[in-house]
């Protein structure tokens, strides 16, 4: 198992968590199941940016982002270069700090973060 610490957020996950993830599980999955209901209006399929993440430690253990996500990423709010989707970032061995950023480019969702 892999330690995930999720950085707080003030409407996701105002107090912060931390617990464990199964290797290869993608951080979304890991989030959502940890009653952390961050956005994915795509349903996971790598279609949108909603669920970008920040990884603050660990971001090298996580495999290379394929072409698509990179693309994606470059219309996320908040890039930076620890970026990633976390529908397609699996967790892997090494704990991962988590940070998700304060909005998200999804029109459906406007002025609700």
């Amino acid at each position: 198992m892999t330690r995930i610490k999720v950085l707080p957020h003030e409407v996701i996950c105002p107090a912060g968590a931390e617990f464990d993830a199964t290797p290869g599980t993608t951080i979304c999955d890991a989030l959502l199941a940890n009653h952390i209901d961050i956005e994915h209006a795509c349903e996971k399929s790598c279609a949108c940016t909603t669920c970008h993440v920040v990884i603050r430690e660990g971001f090298d253990s996580l495999g290379d982002a394929a072409e698509k996500e990179e693309d994606l990423l470059d219309r996320a709010w908040g890039l930076e270069p620890t970026s990633r989707l976390s529908c397609q970032a699996k967790v892997a061995d090494e704990a991962l700090v988590v940070q998700i950023p304060k909005y998200t480019i999804n029109h459906a969702s406007e002025g609700k973060h």
